[in-house]
């Protein structure tokens, strides 16, 4: 059974509910390989997501098999790596993943004034 009064019960099931998402996010401002992906969704998370590359490959696999992600293989580093890069239906997925995060953002903060929300998202709310 699980403890609804543990934090990191509900940090976990965020994460998982968000994994998607931040790939989508992290491959909007550029082309990235497994490993630099995982860097920079824990960077931007600051550390609080840190997957591993091995979790990021199914999650990739299926965005792959449905348009929203292209890779080929390059030489990064000395070695070969494949880099993944969203295409037009993954740019589109990313903009739809990002007004679902604001409305929700919304009802989370109880309100539908978009200066309220903005501050939410710019961590400004207390």
């Amino acid at each position: 059974m699980e403890n609804y009064l543990d934090k990191s019960y509900w940090s976990s099931l965020l994460k998982m509910g968000l994994s998607r998402f931040f790939i989508l996010r992290v491959l909007y401002s550029g082309p990235l390989h497994c490993y630099a992906m995982a860097k920079r969704i824990s960077q931007m998370t600051h550390g609080s997501c840190s997957p591993a590359e091995g979790a990021l490959y199914p999650v990739l696999s299926e965005f792959m098999e449905g348009g929203y992600v292209t890779c080929t293989v390059k030489k990064v580093s000395g070695r070969q790596r494949k880099v993944y890069t969203l295409t037009k239906k993954g740019i589109q997925a990313y903009d739809a993943a990002m007004e679902s995060w604001y409305e929700m953002t919304q009802i989370l903060v109880g309100t539908t004034d978009r200066h309220v929300v903005n501050e939410a998202k710019a961590g400004e709310i207390r």
